[in-house]
């Protein structure tokens, strides 16, 4: 197949690619490339992964964002607002996938005891059930995904990809201050 990636080596023996590094060479007129290869990296393996969660969610009739909200409320029920916040998405966007999710029976909206103006969001059992059977297919592509990476290599990947989350809302804070 063509379309099997397969990125050379530099002489640190990291895997690098070629036209990013050349593109971007191009870009920042010869000088230093290493952040911005880095950042294009970041972008060909988060591609890489959506992709990979699509065909995983598309062939059971869920979305990746439908997904990460089901498994949210796996851990109990909550508000549109704070499954907004732990998905890091509107709560515009979090209404719509929870519509979806009780359009497919798999969560349902409950008043909240606390605040009768509120509605709680919580799974039902087919959620429950959904999520079982997809838990092991899951499973094995992120072993797929992760193979020949030690578990320090999977801890350090999810630091430095975190701390990019944090570096960038920072600059994000200090460009709206400005």
């Amino acid at each position: 197949m063509n379309d099997v990636l397969n990125f050379p080596r530099d002489e640190d023996d990291r895997l690098y690619s070629p036209d990013a590094r050349s593109a971007l060479a191009g870009f920042t007129l010869g000088e230093d490339t290493g952040a911005l290869e880095a950042a294009a990296a970041v972008r060909t393996a988060a591609r890489s992964l959506e992709a990979l969660r699509s065909q995983g969610t598309d062939s059971r009739g869920l979305s990746p964002g439908a997904l990460d909200i089901l498994i949210r409320l796996g851990t109990g029920e909550a508000n549109i607002k704070d499954l907004a916040a732990s998905a890091g998405v509107s709560s515009r966007n979090v209404t719509g996938l929870v519509d979806t999710l009780e359009r497919a029976g798999l969560a349902e909206r409950v008043p909240d005891p606390r605040d009768r103006r509120s509605v709680l969001v919580r799974i039902t059992a087919d959620g429950r059930t959904w999520l079982a059977e997809f838990r092991r297919p899951s499973q094995l592509a992120m072993a797929a995904l992760f193979r020949g990476f030690t578990a320090a290599e999977t801890a350090q990947l999810r630091h430095l990809c975190l701390r990019l989350a944090e570096n960038q809302h920072h600059l994000a804070r200090h460009l709206e201050d400005r």
